[in-house]
């Protein structure tokens, strides 16, 4: 099935424009890309997931097709998100957030529980760096020689599109971002995927988020660094279809 791109207005008028990718049928999953990303960072997963569910896949402001809608403000985005599946008749969905994208639904996820379903954090940016910008740069030059020469063209690509200042902005933004007040307010069963190389938001990070959340648990994906959907496809798809599907966590819910 190929994939069909829309776009989004606020009913009211008011705010910028979002723009996305939806296909399948079936509950509602939405696919939030991390810093400098697009929605093409789910390549290698849109696939699997339609066959269960009706996926979106966003473009938040200021990056990928929506890169000319505003500035990115990253204290506006889970908001931003919330119109938008406020627009699109969405009234409740499974959340999918890769870095900078998970701490995006986890504060939704927090504000706004009733939007959602059940959380996937991918190697989620929401526990704070200790090591600063020089730091974090390090890593992350540490951590783009293990990334498939595929990854990093598209990687490359979508920071140009964004803009190198773009990024630098939102990269600080994410930098002194700091939710973890309100990680106990999630009440929705959550999955905290992992990619075990990774340089940049190490596993211990991981494992700090899901002893603060609720009804969390890790799993942990070998040979897979920062962008584990991409390295580790399969696995990273198995993971979370088998997460989205299990009957048990609903019945825990409803306990």
């Amino acid at each position: 099935m190929s994939h069909q791109q829309h776009s989004s207005k606020r009913a009211s008028g008011k705010g910028p424009e979002i723009h996305y990718e939806v296909e399948g049928r079936g509950q509602p999953v939405v696919l939030v890309h991390g810093l400098s990303g697009s929605s093409r960072w789910w390549r290698h997963n849109l696939n699997p997931l339609t066959e269960h569910f009706q996926v979106y896949t966003v473009n938040l402001i200021g990056f990928g097709s929506s890169r000319r809608s505003g500035r990115f403000v990253l204290s506006e985005a889970a908001a931003q998100l919330c119109e938008w599946m406020k627009d699109l008749g969405i009234r409740k969905a499974h959340l999918v957030g890769h870095s900078m994208g998970g701490l995006i639904c986890a504060e939704i996820a927090a504000v706004e529980p009733e939007r959602v379903d059940r959380l996937v954090l991918v190697n989620a940016t929401i526990i704070p760096f200790k090591w600063g910008y020089f730091g974090h740069g390090f890593r992350m030059a540490r951590a783009l020689p293990q990334v498939p020469l595929a990854f990093l063209v598209v990687l490359a690509t979508d920071t140009l599109r964004a803009g190198p200042w773009a990024v630098w902005q939102a990269a600080r933004q994410l930098l002194a971002a700091d939710i973890r007040p309100r990680l106990e307010l999630i009440r929705a069963p959550t999955l905290a995927i992992w990619g075990a190389r990774d340089h940049i938001v190490p596993k211990s990070l991981g494992a700090q988020l899901v002893s603060v959340i609720k009804n969390a648990r890790l799993v942990v994906i070998d040979d897979a660094g920062h962008v584990p959907m991409w390295e580790q496809p399969v696995k990273f798809n198995t993971s979370v279809i088998d997460f989205l599907r299990d009957e048990a966590i609903e019945d825990q819910q409803a306990a």
